[in-house]
């Protein structure tokens, strides 16, 4: 089980794992430095799609040896995303990475049907990786990025998709929180309803305990959850926390990386090949660990 993002980083190093990662509209100097940063740890190697001659301007400025990348010119944004996923589509790169673009843009190039990386019919979700220092383990958050207001059907799939990336990081039936505001079902308040749908869907692989809803102080915390009365083992050892839409996820996330600056790396799951979606106001070490992600699953 790894328990934080060194020790994903040791097993990378220490397998000699490379990926080729293409960044699309790569004059971004955040996400170009976490891919330099990458490379000079010797796990990426880079296609970098964009500005040219503000792309090799920004490596300058770094000292970079500019024949260590290979090199695409394109001006325009979605374009930039289509080559990056037709790079990995036809094996001349690894992982496609979302540089200096608007994420509407980047998703366009991911859900195409006929060129895009969207695995059968699998669902499309985000999730967040965040070290828990407190407990020296890792715990996932979704969707936090992708599915706006998903209905039952789509969180048992969001789920499943967190369960499986769970399993990967070496948590062989990992604990399902399904947040809401309160503990209770309240016909008002809907997400508590999909929550306990949810939770008693007989059919999901590979999981611990799966229990909701749950306010998010009772999942964490077992002491907070027997002051109210309640008594199950999610409360407190819970490995995934499904919120009930995007709105609670990307503000719980930002949250914890803007007020407790703890450390969070996004991942999509449901895709052919792992992707690097970052948000553009994320720092080069962010982006960083997500690329790490992103290794890591490709492994």
């Amino acid at each position: 089980m790894f328990k934080n993002f060194n020790d994903i980083e040791s097993y990378i190093l220490n397998h000699k794992i490379v990926k080729k990662i293409a960044l699309a509209n790569a004059e971004d100097s955040n996400a170009l430095e976490a891919l330099v940063d990458a490379k000079n740890k010797g796990i990426v190697s880079g296609i970098l799609i964009g500005n040219v001659k503000k792309i090799k301007e920004l490596l300058i400025e770094w000292n970079e040896n500019l024949d260590d990348y290979e090199y695409i010119e394109c001006h325009d944004e979605l374009e930039s995303a289509k080559i990056a996923v037709n790079l990995v589509n036809s094996g001349k790169a690894d992982i496609p990475m979302k540089g200096l673009m608007m994420t509407s843009s980047f998703m366009k190039a991911i859900l195409n049907k006929e060129n895009g990386l969207i695995e059968n019919n699998n669902l499309l979700s985000q999730a967040s990786i965040l070290e828990f220092k407190e407990e020296s383990r890792l715990m996932i958050i979704s969707d936090c990025a992708v599915n706006i207001n998903p209905d039952v059907e789509k969180k048992i799939k969001i789920t499943q998709n967190a369960i499986n990336l769970a399993n990967k990081l070496g948590v062989d039936k990992p604990n399902v929180a399904l947040l809401s505001a309160l503990e209770k079902v309240n016909p008002s308040i809907q997400s508590t309803v999909d929550a306990h749908e949810v939770a008693n869907y007989p059919d999901f692989k590979n999981a611990g305990e799966i229990y909701g809803p749950l306010a998010l102080d009772i999942a964490i915390s077992k002491e907070a959850a027997l002051h109210k009365g309640i008594d199950n083992n999610v409360c407190g050892n819970a490995d995934i926390l499904i919120v009930p839409d995007l709105d609670a996820g990307n503000i719980f996330t930002k949250g914890l990386v803007f007020f407790a600056h703890l450390k969070v790396a996004g991942v999509l799951l449901g895709t052919k090949s792992p992707v690097i979606m970052t948000s553009r106001t994320d720092t080069p070490n962010d982006k960083y660990l997500s690329i790490l992600m992103a290794i890591f699953q490709a492994c």
